[in-house]
């Protein structure tokens, strides 16, 4: 990923509190276009916190997040989705009662409709969902619901995908599956901003990363040169 490319995500020194909880204490990063950049950290470090505050699903009380140049403070979360921002929560959140296809239809709310190129291109990313299109999503399994959270964000065109621990619960196989798709997601043009408790896979696909502890980064640098750093292997890849 070349330096130069222009950055499409800037949040500058953001502040984000729950009620009387200083969440997010001071977070600052960038994201360029093109790139796969992870966020790593233990539980409660404030990694959903900053996805949340990035696609206005919580307003910081101090500091500020643009997009493309763009202020994005105080723009409502679904505005905000419109402007290319596509959000897979943790916890996939599918819509259980609904089939596949209605919740990828779904994603595609903020374009007005669901395009048939769109959906094409989810299925051909995830053949399981084709195979599944009339299955009520809640029947289907971790695995399946992860991939079809992926794939209701992607319906929404985003030119940057936020992603909430997509790993989660779920087999070593599935983890390298869904790891690999979200590789060629990024391949396809589209820019990853990953949440992900699994530091060693999250390292191992994305171009840079930041270490969050206690609602602050404490370490940004390139992914590789995070993967061999001895603090980051101590305390995320289970080495002593």
């Amino acid at each position: 990923m070349a330096d130069t490319a222009p950055t499409m995500l800037d949040v500058q020194d953001i502040h984000t509190y729950y009620g009387h909880i200083h969440a997010l204490k001071g977070i600052t990063l960038q994201v360029r276009k093109g790139e796969i950049v992870t966020l790593i950290g233990s539980n409660g470090a404030g990694k959903s916190t900053t996805l949340k505050t990035i696609s206005g699903l919580l307003q910081p009380r101090q500091g500020e997040v643009s997009l493309d140049g763009r202020r994005l403070n105080g723009v409502p979360a679904h505005k905000i989705a419109s402007l290319g921002v596509a959000q897979s929560p943790e916890g996939r959140r599918v819509f259980p009662r609904m089939s596949v296809l209605e919740n990828l239809e779904m994603g595609a709310f903020s374009r007005g409709k669901a395009d048939p190129d769109d959906l094409a291109r989810v299925f051909d990313l995830f053949p399981r969902l084709k195979e599944r299109a009339s299955q009520k999503a809640g029947t289907m399994s971790g695995g399946e619901q992860q991939m079809l959270a992926i794939g209701r964000a992607l319906m929404a065109r985003p030119t940057l995908l936020l992603l909430d621990e997509p790993s989660m619960g779920l087999a070593p196989i599935l983890v390298e599956q869904i790891f690999g798709i979200v590789r060629d997601i990024n391949a396809q043009g589209t820019t990853v901003l990953l949440v992900e408790q699994n530091a060693l896979m999250a390292l191992a696909i994305a171009h840079r990363g930041y270490v969050l502890q206690t609602g602050q980064i404490v370490l940004a640098d390139e992914a590789n040169a995070l993967a061999k750093n001895e603090m980051v292997r101590k305390a995320y890849l289970g080495e002593e």
